[in-house]
């Protein structure tokens, strides 16, 4: 994260990374893939748990509850307390088209669980897909004004507000804060 933010993302190298790690080159690939992946590593841990709040989510609830709950269990349990973390990382996403590419690749493949595991507890297509892809939208519109944010709103707080945004948009009503 260091050098992303010193030299910038496409002028690191994986031998820069790796030295400031104090790591081999061949020690680093087998951690990583790639140096993007730096940036991303959290990614499958943070789907197994959305996909597991989803699974263990109460049946009664609409199906756009249940990830707003799931995404806002995430938020307090995973997010919160690395929120300077994840302003330094998005800044280095933001400077890098490459970068920017790839969290949305990661974010569809989110999606894509969260309609399965949906679709486990028995919501059929198009409401699971549709509830997914929202949350998901939710969950980036949220996550960057919590990062943008400087105040103490908790990231969990901003996407049930975003939620809220969604059902008076879906309703003719323009929110404003």
């Amino acid at each position: 994260m260091e050098l992303y933010a010193e030299r910038g993302f496409d002028s690191t190298t994986v031998a820069e990374i790796a030295e400031r790690a104090g790591l081999t080159e061949r020690t680093f690939y087998r951690h990583y893939t790639d140096k993007r992946e730096v940036l991303f590593y959290g990614s499958k841990a943070l789907q197994e748990f959305l996909v597991r709040e989803v699974d263990e989510a109460p049946g009664a609830l609409p199906a756009i509850e249940v990830i707003v709950s799931a995404l806002g269990a995430a938020a307090t349990v995973i997010f919160e307390e690395r929120r300077e973390y994840a302003r330094q990382r998005q800044a280095i996403i933001a400077a890098s088209v490459e970068l920017q590419e790839r969290e949305l690749i990661k974010l569809a493949t989110l999606a894509s669980a969260l309609a399965d595991a949906l679709r486990q507890r028995g919501v059929t297509d198009p409401a699971a897909s549709l509830a997914a892809e929202t949350g998901i939208s939710l969950f980036k519109v949220a996550f960057q004004r919590w990062v943008d944010d400087a105040g103490d709103e908790t990231l969990a707080r901003i996407i049930q507000q975003s939620l809220d945004d969604v059902k008076a948009v879906a309703a003719g009503q323009i929110p404003g804060r």
